[in-house]
């Protein structure tokens, strides 16, 4: 049974940090600097799926994806099924994962995106539209792991501003 205090609330909030995140994505940066963007809308995914598993979930992560895969221009299909994936697995272990510290959490972030990079590479690979070499995943896995902590910082706030719960 639910207090009236306890309702979900913020979900406008939330959306909003996927909006921003997608914003991201998109940013025009030089070209050897896109091989290290990060992945910021799995990124925020991950965060959401940590603090409030009780209501953002695999199908969050799949329309995200599929939003993704739209704003990108990809193979249809590609990020919704890695944006699953990962947060599948973020959902699964979500309780050991709040109470990792800092060196573990990143260590686990960079594995979660690296796979879900690895699996949307697999079926850009599948269906013939490799557009960058493999090891290149790693770049982008290692420049969110390095920045998860920053990315976890600014939700929390905004998560405690906006009392999104």
């Amino acid at each position: 049974m639910r207090l009236n205090n306890e309702r979900p609330a913020g979900t406008g909030v939330i959306l909003v940090t996927f909006i921003v995140a997608a914003l991201l994505e998109v940013m025009p940066l030089s070209d050897s600097l896109n091989w290290v963007r990060p992945d910021w809308m799995l990124l925020v995914l991950l965060y959401w799926v940590l603090v409030l598993p009780h209501r953002i979930g695999v199908l969050w992560g799949f329309f995200l994806g599929l939003y993704h895969d739209v704003l990108v221009g990809t193979t249809l299909g590609q990020w919704a099924l890695a944006y699953a994936f990962g947060a599948y697995f973020m959902l699964a272990a979500y309780k050991r994962m709040r109470v990792f510290p800092l060196l573990q959490q990143s260590a686990v972030v960079f594995l979660l995106v690296g796979s879900a990079n690895l699996l949307a590479f697999l079926v850009q690979e599948s269906v013939g539209r490799t557009l960058y070499p493999p090891y290149t995943i790693l770049y982008s896995a290692a420049a969110s792991a390095v920045l998860w902590r920053l990315v976890c910082a600014a939700l929390r706030w905004t998560q405690l501003r906006f009392l999104v719960r």
